[in-house]
C-alpha cells in the first residue's frame, strides 16, 4: 500500500529575508527555529511517522531535524537526503554543496545537545551523488526537468516500504509535485507557508490526493500551471531532448 505524505516547506530561510537569493545555501532564521518549534509542538502525528525524508539543503534538513527530532530519535526511522526534492531554480540560495562539504557543516547546522541524537551518524547520504548540485539534467532550471524531477520523485516516494513518510522540501517546488497551483500566491512565490504540513495521499493513476484541508472538499478541482509561473527562474529547455543524461 503506497504511503501517505507529510509534506512541509521548510521553516524561514535567511534568503527569504529581503529577497536574498545571492546567499549560497543558507540556514534557517530565528523566526525559522521558533517556526520549527510550533511545528514539533503542533504535530499530532510525530509516533505514526515511519521516515523522515529531505532536500539536502542545509535549511531542509535544519527544519526536518527541529520538526521531526521526535521520530528521528528512535532508531528504527530513516532520515534520507533526496535530491529530487530540491528547489526549482538555479539560485545560490537553492544550490547546496556537494556531499562531503554538506556532511561536514552538520554540527554547525545542528548540534547533538539540540535534538538529543547524532545526526551525523543519522542521516543517509547514499542518494546525494556527484553532481546532485549541478542544476544540470534532471536538475535542470526548465519546466521539462522539473516536472520530470517531480514525477519521478512521485514514482519513488509511492514505491517507499514506510507507511507515514515525511517529506521537507521547498516551495516552488511543491506545486510540481502535486501538480496543483490553485493557491499559488505569485508574492511569496508559493501558496506554502514556512512549516506548513499538508498531509497527502496516492491516487491510482499515482498522482497526489490531498486528504485533508480545501483540497479535500467536494468538487474540488486542481489548479494547472500559469503559463507566467517560474518563467522568471525557468526555461522552457528540455535536457533530455538536448542529449543531456539526466542523474537519477
Amino acid at each position: 500500500m503506497p504511503p501517505t505524505l507529510y509534506l512541509v516547506r521548510h521553516a524561514e530561510g535567511e534568503h527569504n529575508v529581503n529577497r536574498r537569493h545571492h546567499l549560497r545555501d543558507p540556514h534557517i532564521t530565528p523566526l525559522g527555529h521558533a517556526q520549527c518549534a510550533a511545528l514539533r509542538d503542533e504535530f499530532a502525528d510525530s509516533e505514526k511517522v515511519s521516515a523522515v525524508l529531505a532536500s539536502p539543503l542545509k535549511r531542509t534538513i535544519q527544519t526536518a531535524t527541529y520538526c521531526f527530532g521526535a521520530a528521528l530519535a528512535r532508531p528504527d526511522v530513516p532520515f534520507v537526503l533526496v535530491p529530487l526534492a530540491q528547489e526549482v531554480a538555479a539560485n545560490p540560495c537553492d544550490t547546496g554543496f556537494p556531499a562531503d562539504e554538506l556532511r561536514a557543516a552538520l554540527p554547525e547546522m545542528v548540534g547533538p545537545a539540540t535534538v538529543g541524537f547524532d545526526l551525523g551518524a543519522k542521516v543517509d547520504f547514499g542518494l546525494v551523488e556527484e553532481g546532485w548540485n549541478s542544476k544540470s539534467g534532471i536538475y535542470t532550471p526548465s519546466f521539462p526537468a522539473v516536472e520530470r524531477r517531480a514525477a519521478l520523485l512521485r514514482a519513488w516516494l509511492r514505491a517507499r516500504p514506510e507507511q507515514n513518510v515525511v517529506l521537507v522540501t521547498h516551495g516552488a517546488f511543491l506545486h510540481y509535485l502535486i501538480e496543483d497551483w490553485a493557491d499559488y500566491d505569485p508574492k511569496k512565490g508559493t501558496g506554502f507557508c514556512n512549516c506548513e504540513v499538508r498531509r497527502y495521499g496516492f491516487a491510482e493513476d499515482g498522482s497526489l490526493a490531498a486528504l485533508e484541508g480545501a483540497a479535500s472538499e467536494p468538487g474540488y478541482v486542481k489548479g494547472a500551471r500559469p503559463d507566467w509561473v517560474n518563467r522568471n527562474v525557468l526555461s522552457d529547455v528540455d535536457p533530455a531532448a538536448a542529449g543531456e543524461e539526466a542523474r537519477l
